[in-house]
């Protein structure tokens, strides 16, 4: 029998991916009529962008390993440019330290907690398990850490507030880092030393895109995966139910036609939300899930065909929460990879709107007051010259962008642990557990493949 694999999305073609390398066959039945998911390139004017996720971290050795089996995709790494990052204060963009020099003397963090992090490998462990990214980052680092690096990041990742956000589940690596070694100096060090097999090394942790673009990805995945397994777009009306342990009936429409299909595992990536048509068995089970928040954020793109005297020698620039500003931050695709503008001194950014704080007014907007709202802060804080207009824009909207893993996180973990316990042959996974990330989906969806191809 067959893995049923609901959602075609990064996440599902993993785990297709992890199962197909080992000989399992495989249906990804996928609502949309394409696969991917929120990944989304767009090619107009001689431009190359995204209007879903932009880049990920090579952050694992399944991120190397998923390129390696779309091989008709080539993994392309940002350039030295994407190293430096910008964060916004009072009236300009700051470079985010990257050495003790440039950290001892940024204005971006207080003459006391610079001095505090010099005592952080000392400072004793906390004892909260629920301790909010904030509040871990303000008891180890400072105050000013928090408002000026740690909040942007959180807006840029998780578009959210770093007080609500548990660091246990949304940060693991740096609650591990305190956990397993007392400080986040210390255990950054252990890591450091800890031998690396060649598997390890594939991890680069390089930030990532596919050359022409994230789409580029999942078009080269459906052609590896496709004869290995089923793949189905357009299908509606999916149920499962369970007949027996590891034996499940999935019922679906596709190309107006209704289908069965027996199935002796159903892997769910679907958002909490859509869960409960799908599975009604569950209903009523499912509370703890379907708690999960999301952020609400629109992405507006602007392409500028000449525009050479603006600086733009970064990843992108974050605004921290207290600046006040309409924007969490804007990426600039075309500094960090060869080929996404019609010229060499075009430009192009992203601006992320919304989040958790503001996301519903501003998602709320017409597009051209959101289009105007964005031109405006670009504008203006990059110094744009005035009578200079963008060539390119568009616009993308997600009222349920990101996955909050905040303080429901455990239960909805828990219930998640007892419903694949209650139910043999049910995964649940998804960006409703295990990160947010482009890694964190790819790791997930090949381990759960991996991990089936093998019972």
């Amino acid at each position: 029998m067959p893995v049923v694999i609901i959602g075609g999305g990064i996440t599902g073609l993993s785990v297709a991916a992890g199962l197909a390398r080992r000989g399992k066959p495989f249906v990804i039945l996928e609502a949309a009529d394409r696969l991917g998911g929120q990944i989304r390139t767009i090619k107009r004017q001689g431009y190359t962008f995204e209007v879903g996720p932009n880049t990920g971290t090579v952050s694992t050795p399944e991120v190397a390993e998923l390129f390696e089996f779309a091989s008709s995709a080539r993994l392309e790494v940002a350039n030295e440019t994407a190293k430096a990052r910008w964060i916004w204060q009072q009236d300009r963009f700051r470079p985010l330290p990257s050495g003790l020099l440039s950290a001892a003397t940024t204005p971006l963090f207080t003459f006391r907690d610079k001095l505090r992090v010099l005592g952080e490998p000392w400072r004793k462990r906390g004892t909260n398990p629920n301790e909010t990214v904030g509040e871990l980052a303000a008891r180890r680092l400072g105050k000013s850490f928090v408002r000026n690096a740690v909040d942007p990041f959180i807006g840029g990742i998780y578009a959210g507030d770093p007080y609500r956000l548990v660091t246990r589940f949304a940060l693991p690596k740096l609650y591990n880092l305190e956990a397993n070694h007392g400080s986040f100096i210390r255990g950054s060090i252990a890591k450091m030393r800890t031998p690396k097999t060649d598997r390890d090394r594939k991890a680069t942790k390089q930030v990532f895109s596919a050359e022409g673009g994230l789409t580029a990805l999942v078009d080269a995945l459906e052609t590896a995966l496709q004869p290995h397994g089923k793949i189905l777009t357009g299908v509606q009306n999916v149920s499962a139910k369970m007949l027996a342990p590891h034996q499940w009936q999935v019922s679906f429409t596709h190309q107006g036609q209704a289908q069965e299909l027996i199935a002796q595992t159903v892997v769910s990536t679907v958002r909490a939300d859509l869960l409960a048509p799908i599975f009604p068995d569950l209903t009523g089970k499912l509370a703890p899930i379907e708690s999960l928040r999301y952020a609400p954020v629109a992405e507006v793109v602007f392409g500028y065909d000449h525009l050479p005297s603006v600086n733009r020698k970064a990843f992108g620039g974050l605004v921290p929460s207290e600046e006040n500003r309409d924007v969490l931050g804007i990426l600039f695709p075309s500094s960090c990879f060869a080929g996404r503008t019609p010229h060499p001194d075009s430009a192009l950014f992203t601006v992320f709107v919304g989040g958790m704080r503001r996301g519903q007014k501003l998602l709320s907007l017409a597009e051209d007051e959101l289009v105007a709202l964005a031109r405006r802060e670009v504008e203006n804080m990059l110094q744009i010259p005035q009578g200079v207009s963008p060539d390119l824009v568009e616009v993308a909207r997600y009222p349920k962008a990101i996955a909050q893993y905040e303080a429901s996180t455990e239960q909805r973990l828990e219930r998640i642990s007892q419903l694949e316990y209650d139910y043999p042959g049910l995964i649940l996974a998804g960006a409703i557990r295990d990160g947010i990330g482009l890694a964190h989906r790819i790791t997930q969806g090949s381990q759960i493949g991996a991990m089936l191809a093998v019972n």
